[in-house]
């Protein structure tokens, strides 16, 4: 089992915006003064810079399209709809925000296959949005693919009885806990696990003060312990400028690369950035317009592809 990939597939936005469905539970979104039309303009200038500076390390970049008629403002996050596995197995997620529903598109993976991956079995939890129960795909969870486990906070866009089922199909052990951020003074539930925790090989990105429960943190720092990452903690403000928010990758000659935005990278400290480049380089990236709207950074823009080539 790996637990990182040299293969992403990232979602071209063509009408990128705030998205009103998702901002009453992700409380990173925030307002900018700047005229519509010119926010998905600035928008795929930002995603074409991403894409470039991952191509020249040799990390291979598969780009698909957005489409203006599907209406989908948070495309440009794929990982929440989709995951891909080593074993050839495809799970697709059940989506909080109706209008995030149509992201999940066949023809994103018709061309995962044109490409010469294959996949083997679909695995479709979105029926769950039936009964109004969700569970956002690599948002939700951060999975230890090496060791099994998937670390996940619950919150309204992360079911646990519904990452008990996904632990029982593809074979993990759930790593549950319940983690806040202080909103108007208010400690309110985050809406996604993977922006206070990022996991790599040997390292684990991780906003600890956003746990509150001691049972909690006891039990995640055991567990990142026991399976031998070195724990790097990041602070709630941290947090909010998107360093939990990283994806570990493979890059040219068998070089890890930890993806980050401008806005993650210049909030970590010198002595943060000496334990992250002990066992990555660091690729960053302004993604400003795609954070403030979106609520969203570096790591929700990649969906990472662990399919086995045909």
């Amino acid at each position: 089992m790996k637990q990182i990939t040299n293969t992403i597939l990232m979602i071209r936005p063509v009408a990128f915006k705030k998205n009103e469905q998702t901002i009453v539970n992700n409380y990173f979104q925030k307002n900018l003064d700047i005229d519509e039309t010119k926010i998905t303009k600035i928008a795929q200038k930002k995603f074409d810079t991403l894409v470039e500076k991952l191509r020249l390390v040799g990390i291979k970049v598969i780009v698909e399209n957005d489409k203006l008629e599907y209406d989908t403002p948070d495309s440009i996050f794929p990982n929440n709809w989709v995951s891909f596995h080593q074993n050839g197995n495809v799970a697709l997620y059940p989506m909080f925000a109706e209008n995030r529903r149509r992201e999940r598109r066949e023809n994103v993976l018709l061309r995962l296959e044109e490409e010469g991956f294959n996949i083997e079995n679909l695995i479709d939890y979105s029926s769950a949005e039936e009964e109004e129960i969700y569970l956002e795909g690599t948002g939700s969870m951060v999975l230890d693919r090496v060791n099994r486990k998937v670390y996940t906070a619950l919150s309204t866009r992360t079911d646990e009885d519904l990452v008990i089922e996904f632990c029982e199909d593809f074979e993990y052990t759930p790593v549950i806990f319940n983690a806040f951020q202080t909103v108007d003074g208010k400690r309110l539930p985050i809406y996604h696990t993977n922006v206070l925790m990022t996991l790599g090989e040997n390292i684990a990105v991780i906003c600890l003060d956003a746990i509150d429960g001691k049972s909690d943190k006891k039990e995640i720092i055991q567990n990142l312990t026991q399976d031998r990452k070195e724990v790097l903690k990041i602070t709630e403000s941290q947090m909010r400028q998107f360093a939990g928010n990283m994806l570990q990758v493979k890059g040219a000659f068998d070089v890890n690369y930890m993806v980050m935005s401008t806005t993650a990278f210049q909030s970590l400290t010198k002595d943060q950035i000496t334990v992250i480049e002990k066992s990555s380089k660091i690729l960053h990236s302004d993604l400003t317009i795609i954070e403030t709207l979106g609520g969203g950074s570096a790591r929700c823009m990649m969906a990472e592809v662990f399919l086995p080539r045909v």
